[in-house]
């Protein structure tokens, strides 16, 4: 089976720097020392859309597991709990959105 990713879509928030300090201070290290299974974190910073108008979405996070009973593991854990809990709090602009993606191979050209 292929991998899976949880994504975290964080909407604009209503303070950007206060934000950007929880996030990057606080959030990353809980959610990467706290959140077990995982075999890669990435965070993005969507910087505008293709018109140059503010995006709705500010940041997205993707957790990698190696499989959906990993991802289900980890979402079990009192560390994601925790991880979850924090990210719900610090999403000023409203509440975070949270999919599961299974991940598939790359186009090639």
């Amino acid at each position: 089976m292929a991998g899976v990713k949880l994504l975290v879509i964080y909407p604009y928030p209503k303070d950007l720097p206060a934000f950007e300090r929880e996030y990057t201070e606080r959030h990353l290290p809980l959610a990467a020392k706290k959140i077990p299974g995982k075999i890669k974190f990435l965070t993005t910073k969507v910087l505008s859309t293709p018109t140059g108008e503010r995006p709705s979405f500010y940041r997205v996070a993707e957790l990698h597991f190696p499989s959906m009973e990993a991802l289900q593991k980890a979402a079990g854990s009192q560390g994601a709990k925790e991880a979850i809990a924090h990210a719900v709090s610090i999403s000023t602009g409203g509440a975070p959105i949270f999919l599961v993606a299974e991940e598939e191979k790359p186009v090639s050209f």
